[in-house]
């Protein structure tokens, strides 16, 4: 099960600079593949039929418990008089269920995330200084920061069940394992001739996600690429997107597929599944 974590940004011109589209897609244990296209929440079921199940809701982000429960938000804008933005939090249960379980409040979320390890933990970024910290809110409700590490801006989140900590640092994919070791994996995976984070670059690299050999994915927008990351740094092109497509999330099931969720400037989204033999099916 595959998490992610991002900033919003809210000018949607154009893809490659200024756009956040969504990254949410995840799979339960049925075999049933969710995912956002922000505008309503769909599911594809194992036999390949699409529905809508969380209709009316701007979410970019999706998790899925263990329970097969389904979490995003929905976010808007109030309007250039007020210029400002709310939000809830929403679960959608097995039984179809979709029930507020953070009500509307001002503002985005910052200490609460979509993104969970086995143990309960929520994983966060602390972007409130130059020094940028991943914090753990523990099942306590007691904070732990990933110290001693700090970072320029980070961009997405994951986790592993283990509590193996990935993120995307601006363009750098990065590890920090259960001991607290940091490690670069990737450097300026987007483009080697950035060196500064500005508003119209830092959403190149969208989302990021792992199998269970301990590979890291990761959709790098801007390029129309996924790029796969070894579990010793290995770097290699995983998936590249024909035109006008761009991957901006993905996932690999439990049958070891990809699942690119890809979208273009026109903000048109679409689902492709890569199966054995380079197979592709289209959603």
């Amino acid at each position: 099960m595959k998490y992610t974590i991002c900033i919003l940004l809210f000018a949607f011109a154009n893809l490659e600079s200024k756009a956040h589209p969504g990254v949410g897609i995840v799979q339960d244990s049925k075999g049933n593949v969710f995912y956002t296209d922000l505008k309503q929440v769909w599911r594809i079921s194992p036999d390949g039929k699409k529905s809508v199940v969380v209709p009316n809701v701007h979410t970019h982000e999706l998790y899925l418990d263990e329970s097969d429960n389904l979490f995003g938000e929905h976010l808007w804008y109030n309007g250039e008089q007020k210029n400002t933005f709310g939000y809830y939090v929403w679960k959608l249960n097995p039984s179809g269920k979709v029930e507020k379980i953070i009500p509307d409040q001002e503002g985005f979320r910052e200490t609460y995330s979509f993104v969970r390890d086995h143990f309960g933990r929520m994983y966060w970024a602390d972007r409130s200084k130059p020094c940028q910290k991943v914090v753990r809110t523990n099942t306590d409700n007691t904070q732990t920061i990933m110290e001693p590490h700090c970072f320029e801006n980070i961009r997405k989140i994951e986790t592993t069940d283990d509590g193996t900590i990935f993120l995307i640092d601006f363009q750098d994919v990065k590890r920090i394992d259960q001991n607290g070791k940091l490690t670069t994996l990737g450097s300026k995976i987007a483009n080697k001739n950035w060196t500064k984070s500005t508003i119209e670059n830092q959403n190149s690299v969208m989302s990021l996600w792992t199998d269970k050999s301990g590979n890291l994915y990761t959709a790098v927008t801007s390029e129309h690429v996924i790029k796969k990351f070894g579990p010793d740094g290995k770097e290699e092109i995983a998936f590249k997107a024909s035109f006008p497509w761009s991957p901006s999330g993905g996932m690999i099931d439990k049958n070891g597929n990809l699942w690119v969720l890809e979208c273009t400037i026109t903000n048109d989204v679409r689902v492709e599944k890569i199966g054995p033999g380079n197979k592709t099916t289209s959603y």
